[in-house]
């Protein structure tokens, strides 16, 4: 194995073992999804200790942390104080065009751009703000993350991609109606953990390469890591099946496939035998 395999490998450890950590860290588990893309900036021929920008991230939610106004109380006082730093004065924001761009979804180069889809830009807030002690929470309202502060009760909710504008209910009410046709639901404040922030990212990036055929290789390595989390739609291991398939990998995707319809087999046999189907059908692409 080589060393920048090796290197992988291990990134994928310390990601499956936060994963299943008591207290998750966000933000170190989407620096590891930054890292499969590869370094942040174009790489020098100079040797670094931190050539995927891990480290240097986890510096800059740091040294972000530390210019907020010390002793801030109260949920509006801790939204007011991170849109004026994050959204005024660092310019963090989003628009449309952030959405074709695969750097939006990854958390190293959101910090470097200050440009990012809404989730992102939210996990900027939520981790600049717990560094400096605030009651903060991401709110994974359908289509469109956003922020909250103090008891979620209150509904005291900023927007990053709009750089932290206050959300009101009824804008909360409008942004859920807009994406889905279904009035705002109590369920849908509440605060969004870890993992499910990070599964939501992942789902991103692949619908990103899902519209990009030629890079089928973001797909996978965003399909291995949400296998890696302790929670996830089983599904997924098919959909991973098929994308080695795609890839001209026809031996592993129908073996993998083989494996999956066992697991189908006992709820849906007719399922299963359709999957065992397309599994011989991939092997015969050898011939």
């Amino acid at each position: 194995m080589s060393a920048q395999d090796s290197g992988a490998a291990e990134r994928r450890r310390q990601f499956a073992d936060e994963a299943r950590a008591e207290r998750p860290d966000l933000a170190l588990l989407c620096l590891l999804v930054g890292a499969e893309a590869g370094p942040p900036t174009a790489a020098d021929s100079r040797p670094s200790a931190d050539p995927y920008g891990i480290d240097a991230a986890q510096i800059e939610l740091d040294r972000l942390a530390g210019l907020l106004p010390y002793g801030a109380r109260g949920a509006v006082a801790w939204a007011s104080a991170l849109g004026e730093l994050l959204g005024e004065q660092c310019g963090f924001a989003g628009s449309s065009a952030d959405y074709q761009r695969l750097e939006s979804s990854l958390l190293q180069q959101v910090l470097l751009r200050r440009r990012g889809l809404p989730i992102l830009l939210s996990v900027v807030w939520t981790e600049v703000a717990r560094r400096a002690g605030a009651p903060v929470y991401g709110v994974a309202l359908p289509g469109h993350f956003v922020v909250g502060f103090g008891d979620p009760a209150e509904r005291v909710l900023a927007d990053p991609f709009a750089g932290g504008a206050p959300l009101s209910g009824e804008d909360a009410e409008l942004m859920v109606a807009g994406a889905t046709g279904a009035p705002l639901e109590a369920s849908m404040l509440a605060p969004a953990g870890p993992l499910e922030t990070v599964l939501r990212i992942l789902n991103n990036i692949r619908a990103w390469a899902a519209a990009r055929p030629e890079r089928t290789d973001v797909a996978l390595w965003a399909l291995e890591l949400s296998l890696l989390l302790p929670s996830h739609p089983a599904r997924l291991r098919y959909e991973r099946a098929q994308l080695l398939v795609q890839r001209g990998e026809f031996l592993r995707g129908a073996a993998e496939m083989e494996e999956y319809a066992k697991v189908v087999d006992a709820i849906e046999p007719t399922a299963a035998q359709a999957i065992r189907e397309r599994a011989r059908a991939a092997r015969a692409l050898l011939n």
